[in-house]
């Protein structure tokens, strides 16, 4: 697994590298946004630790740019900055972080947090299955899935990682009732660190991308006081 640490303090920048390669993973490092989507557009990383104060442009804004881009593959985020309020916490995760983390950390969590995040993967992998509802298809195994806009027609979906799995997660069980600690178990795995409100922004998310409306939901809908479920009659043999 390749990953790219930007960081533009040298000395986290290489604790960050000695840890992270004592575990067997290959970093390369960057101190600026502008290189690092250089270096995404060229290397296509699997992971990317990316600092939200960096100079040239900003961690939000290299993470937006790199959720936008269509041509390279699709790498988990993890973002770092020293900033603790929760406002900046739900920004980083609206752009399209995977995972959070406050400086100072520690070198260990952040690794398990590197391993929770390639673990989704190996758990998402290896099932060669379908799941198909009257407006959506998923191919787990491909990672595709695309909205039946009508029976004559029917429109990809530019989904993140995560973004995808929370699909699947939701279409595996149309009806179902998740609250947000089952899906963060589903998606994270039990040794997630972060704050249970992630489930929300990345909910928010999907919605913009799925739903004709993503004021009034017609399929990814909040039952009050409980968590999520996906409202789509399933086909007959899917």
């Amino acid at each position: 697994m390749d990953i790219l640490i930007v960081e533009d303090e040298i000395e986290i920048s290489q604790l960050i590298q000695l840890y992270l390669e004592k575990e067997g993973f290959a970093c390369r490092t960057c101190r600026d946004g502008l290189t690092a989507l250089q270096i995404v557009q060229e290397q296509q990383p699997d992971l990317i630790i990316l600092d939200l104060m960096i100079p040239g442009m900003d961690g939000l804004e290299v993470c937006a740019r790199i959720r936008q881009k269509s041509d390279i593959k699709d790498p988990y985020i993890l973002m770092l900055t020293a900033k603790s309020e929760e406002i900046d916490r739900i920004i980083g995760l609206s752009t399209g972080a995977d995972d959070y983390m406050v400086k100072p950390f520690s070198p260990r969590e952040l690794v398990a947090r590197v391993r929770a995040l390639f673990r989704r993967t190996l758990r998402q992998g290896g099932q060669g299955r379908n799941y198909q509802t009257q407006h959506f298809w998923v191919d787990v195994d491909q990672r595709l899935a695309q909205r039946q806009i009508s029976p004559e027609e029917s429109h990809p979906l530019d989904l993140t990682t995560l973004e995808f799995d929370l699909l699947t997660t939701f279409i595996s069980q149309p009806g179902r009732v998740w609250n947000r600690a089952q899906l963060i178990e589903k998606l994270w795995g039990g040794d997630f660190y972060g704050d249970e409100r992630v489930v929300d922004t990345h909910v928010a998310r999907l919605r913009k991308k799925i739903e004709p409306d993503p004021a009034n939901p017609t399929f990814v809908k909040t039952v009050i006081g409980v968590g999520y479920k996906f409202e789509d009659m399933p086909l007959e043999g899917a």
